[in-house]
């Protein structure tokens, strides 16, 4: 029984044996990962009953601490989701295995020949917030690379969580693989997080999914490197090209889909040549979806908006709400999201090739989309089957990170007796 009183000791033994395991790992045979994955979802899938009757106590945690509806949404876990668990377990299953995978290869003149083949990272330390589903997501797609995993769950979805770690690590006993390559940190105390942060012997990268507070915590004190996923702060702008009919349909999905994941639209964009024709229109919809919009002066003629303030622009509501403005032309609208956006997904609505590759060129967020509602911004659509998470950062992985995000490389260099002179 491990001893959940002293933390770092607990971190220690936690930290050593994914260690091991990722020695194991990396050298693992593509079908035994595979099976190990299938055999999850059909535990998953045997046990969502008790799934859904440990999500209750967490729902009902979640509750008494006040969360937001959107947080609830988050949390809450039924038939149809866990449904949608076991899919993405069976989408990462059914994937090219990329560990060994050789992504370049060439000859040099001294007679070497070189390969830059994939290889796993080793162990990944993912800290994430209500979810429970990333449990599942995260432990498939390191264990697809290759990697061993120590997941630390929040405080809210710690008995969802337990019950789905519970699956994952039959799926691995019945592959015959190391029961530590996913391992769940077993306790609610803060101080798990903080030494995770620091176990640069231990864990190889860092990835946390949550908010802006976990995310700033993570940057703030990690000693591991750390995959960022900064606040999906994600705008639309309708440009004067738009399509009516589409741009309708696109911003309300965006919008009001799910309100609480980090692809939803916070932000809309709205050129001054089409504000009072369909820029009311998109307006209108949403008001009639039960959305607040907070509109800048030009836009508050609009029945049922509010006044925005200053604080809106740059703002991640993961609420129904949305802030928006009339933009003068497309480089205000580039030169707004640069200001205020989170390098997460921004859109363009346009029927324009030519604004649509000035969007493209200008901006540098993770994921910029045309004429696709921003709720697409996710692993699974991608086809990834899964993800661990989107980094908004500009070094090795950006965007969903998938499987293949979630693999080094190195060179293997093949010789005959060969000397250099």
């Amino acid at each position: 029984m491990k001893d959940l009183e002293n933390i770092p000791a607990l971190m220690q033994d936690i930290g050593e044996k994914a260690r091991a395991a990722a020695a194991d790992l990396a050298f693992a045979p593509a079908e035994t990962k595979r099976q190990a994955l299938e055999a999850a979802a059909d535990k998953v899938w045997a046990a969502r009953a008790q799934i859904i009757e440990a999500n209750a106590k967490d729902m009902e945690f979640g509750r008494e601490k006040g969360l937001s509806d959107a947080m609830m949404d988050r949390l809450m876990l039924d038939e149809a989701r866990i449904k949608g668990i076991c899919d993405s377990l069976r989408m990462v299953a059914a994937q090219d295995d990329p560990v060994g995978a050789v992504m370049e290869e060439w000859d040099r003149p001294s007679g070497l020949h070189i390969q830059r083949v994939r290889t796993p990272l080793g162990v990944v330390g993912v800290i994430y917030e209500s979810r429970p589903n990333v449990t599942a997501d995260a432990g498939a797609l390191c264990l697809k690379a290759g990697n061993a995993v120590i997941l630390r769950g929040g405080s809210e979805s710690f008995h969802s969580s337990g019950a789905i770690h519970a699956c994952l690590v039959d799926g691995l006993r019945e592959a015959g693989l190391p029961e530590t390559a996913i391992q769940l940190v077993p306790t609610r105390d803060r101080a798990a997080v903080s030494e995770m942060l620091k176990m640069t012997d231990h864990i190889d990268v860092i990835v946390p999914r949550g908010g802006k507070g976990l995310v700033g915590l993570v940057q703030r004190e990690a000693r591991v490197p750390v995959f960022a996923h900064l606040e999906g702060i994600v705008h639309v702008y309708v440009d004067k090209e738009a399509d009516p009919v589409k741009s309708l349909a696109v911003v309300r999905n965006a919008k009001t889909r799910r309100t609480g994941i980090c692809g939803s639209a916070e932000c809309l964009l709205i050129h001054r040549d089409i504000a009072d024709t369909i820029g009311q229109g998109i307006i209108r919809s949403l008001i009639e979806a039960g959305v607040e919009v907070r509109a800048d002066a030009e836009l508050q003629t609009i029945p049922g908006t509010v006044p925005a303030t200053a604080e809106d622009w740059g703002h991640e509501y993961l609420d129904s709400i949305i802030a928006a403005r009339v933009v003068d032309d497309i480089d205000q609208a580039i030169a707004h999201i640069r200001k205020y956006g989170s390098n997460h997904t921004d859109a363009i609505l346009t029927e324009d090739d030519a604004a649509a590759e000035r969007f493209f060129q200008r901006l540098d967020s993770a994921i910029l989309m045309r004429n696709a509602s921003t709720q697409f911004a996710d692993g699974g659509e991608f086809g990834m089957g899964a993800e661990i998470g989107i980094a908004t950062g500009k070094m090795h992985a950006r965007g969903p990170v998938g499987a293949e995000q979630l693999t080094s490389f190195k060179y293997l260099v093949t010789g005959d007796g060969t000397v250099r002179a």
